[in-house]
């Protein structure tokens, strides 16, 4: 993984919806798909994917085949039932086949921003300690991508003590959660939620606040 980028993602998965045009953008179009990532846990990630069309037009796109999608995780914001939601995606900058049956890691991500949510420390009913953050992650032209992040164990309880504006290198992976929400008229909807799970941090304290700077 490129390590001088400061927002690189890595996954290597199976198709598991079709190709649907998603936006145009100065006459350049954009598609969408869903990738099937297994993990270790025997449970799969079920992860969005956009890409453009330069990318597929020569590519014959099957569900049978694997895939490894390198890119940039990035944020936008959506109206969804008149509310404002956080909407995330891997823009894919290569795709290709992936051949090799050996693959040791199929879902990596690098991230290099800044806390810009007070971190909120908790614990699960199995008394796992979870820290939840929010990380601004700089694109150029004076753009963010806002990540979210899980923190679990000794990396929650440090990260629980962070503050707004601190610079943190994260390496984790991409995951897909599903939850139940339950409507103004009691049905219970089921959600899918997109978070990065860290495996390591680093924090940066000498180079806090400096978000609005790069």
């Amino acid at each position: 993984m490129r390590v001088f980028e400061n927002n690189v993602a890595a996954v290597i998965g199976i198709p598991c919806s079709d190709l649907e045009f998603s936006h145009e953008v100065y006459g350049e179009g954009f598609y969408s798909f869903k990738l099937r990532i297994p993990r270790l846990s025997n449970h799969d990630d079920i992860l969005p994917i956009t890409i453009s069309e330069r990318l597929i037009v020569n590519l014959n796109f099957e569900h049978e085949k694997k895939y490894r999608v390198e890119g940039q995780l990035r944020s936008y914001n959506k109206i969804v039932d008149g509310n404002n939601k956080l909407i995330l995606t891997i823009f894919a900058r290569e795709l290709c086949e992936e051949s090799s049956e050996n693959i040791i890691n199929p879902n990596q991500i690098f991230l290099d921003g800044f806390i810009c949510k007070h971190p909120v420390y908790r614990t699960t009913p199995f008394g796992r300690e979870i820290t939840d953050m929010l990380i601004a992650v700089n694109r150029p032209y004076r753009k963010s991508d806002y990540i979210p992040c899980i923190a679990w164990g000794r990396n929650a309880r440090y990260s629980e003590k962070m503050n707004v504006g601190d610079r943190i290198k994260i390496w984790g992976r991409i995951q897909s959660r599903e939850y139940q929400k339950k409507t103004e008229d009691d049905k219970v909807l089921k959600k899918t939620a997109y978070e990065v799970s860290i495996s390591k941090m680093k924090v940066f304290p000498e180079e806090n606040n400096k978000m609005e700077d790069e």
